[in-house]
């Protein structure tokens, strides 16, 4: 095994029922570009991966094959495969394609704004720990509610951190875990280190991403995602 071979698993499965469009929110175009370019092409220039493999809908792999890799010459993206009913499956499902792997990045692909500056700081973390998630310190105030409907405890702010994507595994400690936990119940699962913590016992390493690393969820987002990229565009010319 190559240890230090690091394979991207994007999901882009989703259905993005919240966005309320007939086009999947990954496919929507951004500045003349869909969603699921922008952090393909971060994952295509990266020096620190090595190859990606796309989990996408059955009915729209063709489609992805020659509208977004091939046409915008996505040569690290070596296979492209059909997802399962529910995330973890589709991760599942991105886990046997790899090959060789020694370290695992999974990325939404409806989060477009990853950088090289966080893949950087990522592959850093899971080398010292061998699993990190990427994610930041909240803005706000988190309130617990309890069933009842009333707030049952507020925790402090500077413990909390929202998660984003792509959470970082050693590959044989996250293929392993995801082996153990579907033989489970598996419906409470949310993210890949649950996984990791529920049936290894691993500490999480929390890595700094960037508030900008926003997941394309509403319309409201779509807003934000213009914003950012024009920005980009203006500071890019100076």
């Amino acid at each position: 095994m190559e240890a230090e071979k690091c394979t991207a698993i994007v999901l882009a499965a989703g259905q993005g029922k919240r966005m309320n469009t007939k086009i999947q929110k990954q496919f929507l175009e951004v500045q003349g570009h869909p969603i699921l370019y922008y952090s393909l092409r971060c994952f295509q220039e990266s020096s620190l991966i090595h190859d990606i493999i796309l989990v996408t809908g059955e009915s729209v792999l063709s489609y992805c094959k020659s509208e977004i890799v091939e046409k915008y010459g996505f040569s690290k993206v070596t296979r492209i495969i059909p997802g399962g009913k529910e995330r973890y499956d589709s991760v599942y499902a991105g886990l046997l394609a790899c090959e060789d792997c020694g370290y695992v990045f999974i990325h939404d692909g409806a989060r477009p704004f990853i950088t090289e500056e966080i893949l950087k700081r990522g592959l850093e973390g899971v080398r010292a720990t061998g699993a990190c998630v990427i994610g930041m310190p909240s803005k706000d105030t988190v309130k617990l509610a309890g069933t009842d409907g009333f707030v049952k405890e507020t925790p402090e702010r500077s413990s909390v951190w929202t998660i984003q994507t792509p959470q970082i595994f050693s590959y044989s400690l996250i293929r392993e875990a995801h082996e153990r936990i579907r033989r489970k119940d598996m419906t409470s699962i949310t993210d890949d280190a649950m996984v990791v913590e529920q049936e290894t016992g691993a500490r999480i390493r929390l890595v700094e991403g960037s508030y900008q690393n926003i997941k394309i969820t509403t319309p409201e987002d779509l807003s934000v995602a213009e914003s950012f990229l024009t920005q980009e565009k203006i500071i890019g010319k100076n």
